[in-house]
């Protein structure tokens, strides 16, 4: 495992200091054979929910927290996270499994849960440069391969018929981006006033349900210490009952965004890094799916993009604030205007 992809664990930031103790006591309770003195320690990167490493002996856990200070409506849903990755284990989709979900703030201050701590490395770049080509290749394939297993569970026969609306899942999802982006706005953005206005107009016809993880990347999948497969699928807090195709958007926005933009690679020659181009990624999708041609692709991705400009503006506002879990939540939230613009140009491309 090279040092670029094993995540990287850090000291507790001091904005995300927990009382250890309590926390120790709560553990120990719950978890079976989680005994011996605690070490905690902070998994570097993430913009939503800290994340702490716990290991006591051979032991290790993961804890996963609402982030302190004044939170927005329905932001940072840790409880959510808990129920699907419960609802998923056993079920051919490869999560960590869950143990406990505390909703008492007097034990940490916020809502929190802990899971198992699962041996993996963590791609957050999606060209995996610490990978070789034909690795590179096969995680893209394991990428697509975990995303239809997810959208083909039975949401309904593993206890989730609870866990989202089944039905118009995007204009909801804009309408909440929306009054998100509104409630964190630090400036005037054009493209995305445009976008706010131009989407819920143009939804494509025709409704889809499965259960979406809102935030399906390379940068969320833990792959294998020595092999190109996923063993775990982490940070489900967008994660509900929604349309796929706008998890596959998502999952394929790279190909849109330049290099110098928030996880883009879209100026850059894939074939050279073993990569798929995006037409064989949707494909290989499709086949695995049994779906055919995907019509009003545009717009699948133009809401894509918006939605993640919004969450960014979210992570910029926090940021500015001084109260997001990663040091570079500035310049990383501050991509958001390239963001909405390229969107926007996506838009006029499909109606000229």
């Amino acid at each position: 495992m090279t040092a670029s992809s094993a995540p990287i664990l850090v000291p507790v930031r001091p904005n995300h200091r927990i009382d250890e103790a309590a926390l120790a006591a709560y553990v120990r309770d719950r978890v079976h054979a989680f005994d011996g003195p605690m070490t905690v320690r902070q998994f570097q990167g993430g913009q939503s929910n800290p994340t702490y490493h716990l290991q006591a002996g051979d032991r290790q856990l993961v804890v996963r927290k609402k982030p302190p200070g004044k939170l927005l409506p329905s932001a940072h849903a840790v409880d959510r996270e808990y129920q699907v990755m419960k609802a998923l284990w056993g079920s051919g989709v490869p999560v960590p499994k869950v143990h406990v979900l505390c909703t008492d703030e007097a034990v940490l201050g916020q809502w929190f849960y802990v899971m198992d701590y699962v041996e993996g490395r963590v791609f957050a770049d999606p060209l995996a440069p610490d990978a070789g080509k034909d690795e590179r290749a096969a995680m893209y394939r394991e990428m697509a391969t975990v995303m239809a297993k997810l959208h083909q569970v039975d949401y309904r026969a593993v206890g989730l018929s609870e866990f989202g609306k089944p039905t118009a899942y995007i204009a909801r999802q804009v309408a909440r981006w929306s009054k998100q982006y509104d409630a964190s706005k630090t400036d005037d953005v054009p493209s995305m006033t445009k976008l706010m206005a131009w989407l819920p107009e143009h939804i494509p016809p025709g409704d889809e349900s499965a259960i979406v993880h809102g935030d399906y990347r390379l940068g969320n999948l833990l792959i294998h210490p020595a092999e190109p497969r996923v063993v775990a699928v982490l940070d489900w807090e967008l994660a509900t009952i929604g349309h796929p195709l706008a998890d596959l958007a998502y999952n394929c926005m790279s190909y849109h965004l330049k290099r110098g933009t928030s996880r883009g690679f879209a100026d850059l020659d894939l074939a050279s890094y073993g990569i798929p181009g995006e037409t064989d990624y949707v494909g290989l999708y499709c086949k695995l799916t049994g779906r055919g041609d995907i019509p009003h692709w545009e717009f699948y991705v133009a809401y894509a993009l918006f939605r993640i400009a919004a969450i960014l503006q979210g992570v910029y506002k926090r940021g500015l604030d001084g109260n997001a879990s990663d040091a570079g939540a500035v310049q990383v939230g501050g991509t958001f205007r390239a963001i909405a613009d390229h969107a926007w140009s996506l838009v006029e491309r499909a109606r000229g």
